[in-house]
């Protein structure tokens, strides 16, 4: 709609009635195009017509806006192009994981802001306030809507709670609108998934509205070598199988150095636990006894957790990827796997994580303390209870990585022989 400073001056908004005008409703068999044309007036005189142009299999949406000063006053009028939601979670959204709901905005200066619901609230939001560039979002998992302005001009943006919703909007100036003169401005909506690709060639920083966390350095490039499998592939399930498999020959030599520190702590543990049981009521003995230990049979107890550490960052991002990315929706892989962003029905997915998980710590060496011991087999199984309400995507993903982990780790600890 039309807003003004000018006192006395009445403006369509939003508001406004709008009366179509004729033309064609229907988007015809073999036709690519359709457009269909708004027009509100107020008391003033001033007639806003908006045009909507739509294309087919496309879901961007092109408004153009024709100011028409029919009043007997110049006016200068500024179009709002607003975006209003309830600051209701997503339905459906699971308790044990979510992506970011709300408004967004982006410049060439401030790159990418995400507004909370809670900070408009209290009126603690910050954004940058005007810029010649940027758009204006309203995101949620899988999908968003935007506003776009191609053209470098002035613009303010507003976020604020209107009733029990709240809003993104982008205030353009147009400029002075002489008697009987016409002023017209050109935007995109967009109103549809995050198609990441789709997304970054309509707008600079459009793909961003795809949340992945604070990994997005990381989970940028993981997308798309998924992508790239998954057009070869032509499975998304197996996509992510062949995904797992390229970062785990990648990670191979780091892997195999935390395995084999694995492997020697196995196979020393049954000397510590001797030693531990001897000096039992002797701690500063016991700890330079394990620490001789150590040295003489050449055991680094941290050896195991500096390459794991250096590899969680890229798991992190993937786990990003797969909760994020909007082409795991309805996407089918096998059998029972109809929807890759929906739990699996039977559950066969997360039984087998648990099992694997759990045949993981069997495989690893027993910490020397009975406590840690017994937290060693509980950590798997509450963590595992969460993968039950998992998308099978994340299930399937976090399978592999386990089977593949436990292929390697068994194979090192057979050459050393303490399989």
């Amino acid at each position: 709609g039309l807003i003004t400073d000018q006192a006395g001056v009445q403006l369509p908004t939003h508001h406004t009635p709008m009366t179509a005008l004729p033309g064609v409703r229907d988007l015809a068999a073999g036709s690519n195009d359709l457009s269909l044309s708004f027009e509100g007036q107020t008391d003033s005189g001033v007639k806003l017509v908006k045009t909507f142009s739509f294309k087919r299999g496309s879901y961007s949406i092109g408004v153009k806006h024709e100011v028409i000063n029919a009043s007997a006053v110049s006016i200068k009028p500024q179009l709002y192009l607003q975006l209003l939601r309830d600051g209701k979670s997503p339905e459906g959204e699971s308790s044990y994981y979510f992506t970011f709901t709300g408004p967004a905005l982006y410049t060439e200066t401030q790159k990418f802001q995400k507004l909370d619901f809670s900070d408009i609230d209290k009126g603690k939001a910050e954004y940058e306030k005007a810029a010649d560039n940027g758009w204006v979002a309203m995101v949620q998992h899988y999908f968003t809507s935007a506003w776009l302005v191609p053209e470098k001009q002035q613009r303010e943006f507003r976020a604020e709670k209107v009733g029990n919703n709240y809003a993104i909007a982008m205030v353009l100036p147009l400029g002075e609108v002489a008697a009987g003169a016409i002023k017209v401005q050109d935007a995109v909506l967009y109103a549809g998934p995050q198609l990441e690709n789709k997304l970054a060639a309509l707008a600079p920083g459009l793909e961003l509205v795809k949340d992945y966390g604070k990994v997005h350095v990381i989970a940028a490039p993981l997308f798309w070598l998924l992508d790239k499998l998954h057009s070869i592939i032509g499975n998304w399930g197996w996509a992510i199988v062949a995904l797992v498999v390229l970062l785990k020959i990648a990670f191979y030599w780091l892997n195999a150095s935390a395995y084999k520190s694995m492997a020697k702590m196995k196979a020393i543990n049954p000397k510590v636990t001797e030693m531990r049981e001897r000096f039992k009521d002797e701690p500063q003995k016991m700890q330079q006894e394990m620490m001789r230990i150590y040295r003489e049979e050449k055991v680094n107890p941290l050896g195991s957790c500096l390459p794991i550490v250096v590899q969680m960052p890229f798991f992190i991002a993937l786990y990003w990827v797969l909760l994020s990315s909007v082409e795991m929706r309805n996407a089918p892989w096998i059998g029972w796997i109809t929807d890759l962003a929906d739990k699996d029905p039977w559950f066969i997915l997360p039984v087998l994580m648990t099992l694997s998980s759990l045949f993981q710590v069997w495989l690893n060496p027993t910490p020397p303390d009975p406590m840690q011991a017994k937290m060693m087999w509980i950590m798997p199984l509450a963590f595992s209870f969460m993968f039950f309400f998992f998308p099978a995507g994340l299930v399937l993903y976090w399978l592999t990585n386990n089977v593949l982990s436990i292929a390697q780790q068994w194979f090192i600890n057979k050459r050393l022989g303490v399989a």
